[in-house]
């Protein structure tokens, strides 16, 4: 059964009259993006490439002009070291005594509060000698490390 209204044909026609107007906005939008892209290409002040590239001279100083070909030096593969160069000679004072402040077991580092300067030492589980537990009176050394001053060789005293 088909049902006429006199409403019918202006609902269609109101209908395709808010297509066109989306589309329109939907067009107006989309030419006013591609304005402003044109309009970021033309104020770039970049030149390329070439004007963000940046270069190390024999100096170690950044520097916009690329390094000279005859100051060129070889290395070989041999001589570069990957992270921390191990120590011929560790750095060690004499015997200190302390209490361990923390240790965490399940970790393996802990800390060692010095008696007298109270001052606090980093320890991992393998610079102990013997098995420690917090508040244990402890004998130590001491070596520099990458992030300062750590116990080592620790045994119970």
């Amino acid at each position: 059964m088909v049902w006429h209204n006199k409403h019918t044909p202006q609902l269609a026609s109101s209908g395709s009259f808010n297509k066109r107007e989306k589309e329109k906005k939907r067009q107006q939008k989309h030419e006013e993006k591609e304005r402003r892209k044109e309009e970021r290409k033309a104020n770039a002040s970049g030149g390329g490439l070439d004007s963000m590239l940046a270069y190390v001279d024999e100096n170690g100083m950044i520097t916009s002009t690329p390094p000279d070909p005859t100051k060129r030096k070889e290395v070989s593969l041999e001589d570069i070291e990957i992270g921390v160069p191990r120590r011929e000679h560790e750095e060690v004072s004499n015997e200190h005594t302390g209490r361990i402040d923390f240790f965490d077991t399940s970790k393996g580092f802990g800390f060692i509060k010095e008696d007298g300067t109270q001052e606090r030492y980093f320890v991992h589980v393998s610079g102990l000698l013997d098995d420690v537990t917090q508040n244990d009176k402890v004998i130590f050394e001491t070596e520099r490390g990458p992030r300062g001053m750590n116990a080592v060789r620790v045994r119970k005293g």
